[in-house]
């Protein structure tokens, strides 16, 4: 009687084994989307409250409505219009900055020489550009200019570079 009760007690143990390791298998992470196991958790906090409850460090200061983030603009690229490309470190954006140059399906498309990395944006039937970025005009306006730098600096490059197209040779 009693080896039979070992074995019921082994098999018991196996069945627990065996079940934790498809639960692991099928929920790897800490939550298990599948089971919802809540009610043994404790319920989620505020992410911007400390647990001592003294203020948040983090109060956010943009609150945009959906409206904001979801407006449209046109973009004349045969009036006047200028894309400026503000290129964040860490964010992806030389890719970015590459695809605006190079994969865009544009009436007139941007004009990429091997070996160089800065290519020739033109509006079709003018010669000025529409993009202002480091890999249209290069770094006009300085290695990873911010926003302050670039409003300051980017209407007096355009008009430098308008100017200088009006001069007679």
């Amino acid at each position: 009687m009693e080896d039979r009760a070992n074995r019921l007690l082994l098999a018991l143990v196996l069945l627990c084994l065996f079940a934790a390791l498809v639960l692991q298998y099928v929920c790897p992470g800490s939550e298990c989307q599948r089971l919802r196991l809540r009610a043994f958790s404790p319920p989620r906090a505020d992410p911007y409250r400390a647990e001592d409850e003294s203020p948040a460090r983090f109060v956010p200061r943009f609150n945009f409505s959906a409206r904001d983030l979801l407006r449209r603009l046109d973009f004349n690229i045969k009036g006047d219009d200028l894309i400026v490309f503000l290129h964040i470190q860490k964010t992806g954006g030389t890719t970015f900055g590459r695809h605006l140059v190079r994969n865009l399906q544009l009436e007139q498309p941007c004009e990429c020489k091997a070996g160089q990395k800065k290519c020739t944006c033109r509006r079709p039937g003018r010669r000025e550009t529409w993009l202002f970025s480091r890999f249209s005009t290069g770094w006009s306006c300085g290695l990873h200019a911010d926003w302050t730098e670039l409003t300051n600096c980017v209407p007096a490059v355009v008009d430098s570079k308008r100017e200088a197209k009006r001069r007679p040779a």
